[in-house]
Parts: C-alpha cells; sequence; structure tokens
C-alpha cells in the first residue's frame, strides 16, 4: 500500500522551531530581565567583597595577636602600600618589613582602606564602646603598624579603625575593622549616610 507523504511533511514543519517573531519577542523579555537583575546583582557582588576584604583584615589582627601569644613576645602588625593596593601582614621577625613567607593578605581593587574623614562619622560606634573611647584612623589609608604585647594586647593601649570602601562608589556602604586595645576586632558596617552597627 502506497501511502501519501504530505501528512508527514506538515507534521514535521509544524515541529520544526520558533518563528522569527518568538524570537525576538523572548530575547526582548531576556534582555528585560537582565537589564532589572545586573544592578541587584552588582550591589550584591560588592556588598560580598567588602565583607570578604573586612573579614580578611579582621583575620589578619587576630593572626598577630595570636602570634604574638604564642611567641611571648611584641610582635607588629604591618600595613604597607603595594602600587594602588594595600598589604596587611604579621612582621614575625619584627625586621618592619612584611616578608613573603609572612602571613599576609592583599587589599586590592575596589574596595579599598580609606582615610579618616571618607566613610561616615565614628559617633554610633563610640556611643557603643562608651563615651570615653576614641578611635585611632592615623593607618586607615597609610602605612603604619601596630604593636600586639606578649599577652595580646595592644601596645601602648589604644583602640584602631580601619576603613574599608570604594571611593568611587559610596552607595555600596561601608565597612570598618575595630581593632580595641585588649586585642580584640570587631567588624562594623554602614551605608553611605551612616549609622554605624556592629554586624560582627
Amino acid at each position: 500500500m502506497f501511502r501519501s507523504a504530505t501528512p508527514f511533511r506538515t507534521r514535521r514543519s509544524r515541529i520544526g522551531g520558533f518563528s522569527m517573531v518568538e524570537l525576538a519577542v523572548s530575547l526582548t523579555v531576556l534582555m528585560v530581565l537582565t537589564a532589572i537583575a545586573i544592578p541587584s546583582l552588582m550591589h550584591s557582588f560588592r556588598t560580598y567583597q567588602l565583607n570578604d576584604t573586612a573579614a580578611r583584615l579582621s583575620d589578619m589582627l587576630k593572626f598577630t595577636r595570636f602570634e604574638a601569644v604564642r611567641r611571648n613576645k611584641q610582635i607588629n602588625f604591618l600595613i604597607a602600600a603595594s602600587g594602588n593596593d594595600w598589604i596587611a601582614g604579621t612582621d614575625s621577625n619584627n625586621n618592619g618589613t612584611i616578608d613573603l613567607i609572612e602571613k599576609q593578605t592583599r587589599i586590592s581593587g575596589v574596595i579599598t582602606l580609606l582615610p579618616s574623614g571618607v566613610a561616615p562619622s565614628p559617633g554610633s560606634i563610640l556611643a557603643k564602646l562608651g563615651a570615653t573611647s576614641s578611635l585611632d584612623a592615623s593607618i586607615s589609608g597609610a602605612a603604619g603598624s601596630v604593636t600586639f604585647d606578649a599577652r595580646g594586647a595592644v601596645s601602648p593601649l589604644a583602640a584602631y579603625v580601619f576603613y574599608l570602601g570604594s571611593p568611587s562608589g559610596p552607595d555600596f556602604g561601608y565597612r570598618a575593622v575595630i581593632l580595641l586595645p585588649s586585642g580584640a576586632t570587631q567588624i562594623w558596617t554602614a551605608p553611605a549616610g551612616g549609622p554605624w552597627r556592629r554586624t560582627g
């Protein structure tokens, strides 16, 4: 028995794929959704970068403190400029520089150390720390050192603040890593206009 090939061709042409109109509509919808999602994704990515940099800086301070206690001697935490980046690390041999074999972290890219006055005022941080407290921001955004004594306390006793953020993108907010006189660290966060709140 001979069958006509016409029904086969018709069925095949119906399941062949998208028409040009369907493809154009689909691409338009995809582009609109992408345009809506990109700002949210960028904000989430910058928030992640801020949190990660603050956590790494805090961890480096904690490592230097524990190294001082473990070795039972004064150990310095150093911050040094490296081009447009910053190197923060433990000066285990106390020679005044961060050697390649010493533990260190690089602060680079969009997120950087900021000098005092760029980030929101630390008034809300000081209110939580106590009326007589003060924060030394002299090595935030500048090369310098902090010394931990053999007990793990800051020597001489002082509270330091390290501001982190993006100079070109204040809309992403700021982070402050606080080093207390006892050697303990705290992480604070603030939107562009403040106020600060403790997150870690």
